[in-house]
């Protein structure tokens, strides 16, 4: 008994351990880590790259929806890191996959489009009203070369949303619907998934993009904060307005060059026949009336170019003049 420590002896020693400072440890935070799902790119990466592609899905809602004549929503769903393997076991059923180059760059990168989205861009572009098939089939040649046209106008936006940290020049190399004939890294190879939702007309899908480290791997460090905000500040302005101006050019707008105008009763049009001389408010002699979308921008003579109809401009009409004469 005497080698037992006394109560009073037990107090003095926990007192002193006190006076040292010393605290009893904190239990440790530990996290799992999984080697064959291994972190290249960092935090800071995936929000610069997540506003590179917001502003790509605004290029290509802008340019979409003039291409294909109906309204197209476009925003970032996600940007995530995975093994390429888990990209490839993810992409759906039928969908359109399209292999693609982003020179100075090297090496593939993947465009996946949901099917539903794929064909009913196919659809407008083939005159219809973008509705789906009943039965998903193999594309025909045609159908293929319109595909790729589509694919490689949606390729535009997305250099030109890269602007601000390398001037890139993309090309469609091949289109893909089976994933397991994509080798364009290992399987274990880190890649970014930038995922998209997407709206056409009445249908709603997903345009998903894998962007392997290896090939973004030379500008990572443009992929930084302090390098997208310097230059934000030196281009942005610039940049978006040549991208707009781009735009605007390639828009269609309607063209009518009204002859003159009448007035009849219901019963004198049941009536007409052939032959039959329908007489206008204008003369011969006087100038024709030239709308653009439907407002009055120019005056002209009419004639012919070419053994073809045609409209020679003689005014233009000034803004001023032209706000109250909307058709």
């Amino acid at each position: 008994m005497s080698d037992m420590l006394s109560p009073a002896t037990v107090d003095a020693l926990l007192a002193a351990i006190d006076d040292k400072g010393q605290k009893p440890m904190k239990e440790r935070k530990v996290q799992t880590y999984d080697f064959k799902r291994a972190l290249r790119f960092s935090q800071d990466h995936i929000r610069i790259l997540t506003r590179i592609h917001e502003n790509y899905a605004r290029l290509m809602t802008t340019y979409s929806s003039a291409q294909l004549r109906t309204i197209i929503q476009a925003s970032v769903h996600s940007v995530e890191q995975m093994p390429f393997e888990e990209f490839v076991k993810s992409i759906t059923d039928n969908s359109i996959i399209s292999l693609f180059v982003a020179s100075p760059l090297q090496g593939q990168m993947v465009l996946e489009v949901a099917p539903e989205l794929a064909y009913a861009m196919l659809d407008r572009m083939l005159g219809g009203q973008g509705g789906q098939p009943d039965k998903l089939t193999h594309l025909t040649e045609i159908e293929t070369m319109v595909i790729e046209r589509i694919f490689s106008k949606i390729l535009e936006s997305f250099q030109d949303a890269w602007t601000s940290v390398l001037k890139l020049k993309t090309e469609l190399k091949e289109l893909e619907v089976n994933p397991h004939f994509l080798q364009i890294v290992s399987p274990n190879e880190t890649v970014v998934t930038v995922k998209l939702n997407v709206t056409v007309g009445d249908v709603n899908g997903t345009i998903r993009l894998c962007l392997p480290h290896l090939v973004l791997e030379p500008i990572m460090p443009r992929l930084s904060a302090h390098h997208w905000l310097s230059n934000q500040k030196k281009d942005r302005e610039p940049q978006e307005s040549k991208a707009l101006e781009k735009r605007l050019k390639k828009t269609n707008l309607g063209i009518i060059a009204e002859l003159g105008h009448s007035e009849i009763t219901i019963e004198e049009f049941l009536n007409l026949e052939d032959g039959d001389v329908i007489r206008l408010d204008q003369t011969v002699t006087d100038s024709l009336v030239v709308k653009v979308d439907n407002r009055v921008k120019f005056h002209g003579q009419p004639g012919t170019s070419k053994g073809r109809m045609a409209v020679q401009i003689t005014e233009v009409k000034e803004e001023e003049e032209d706000k109250g004469h909307d058709g």
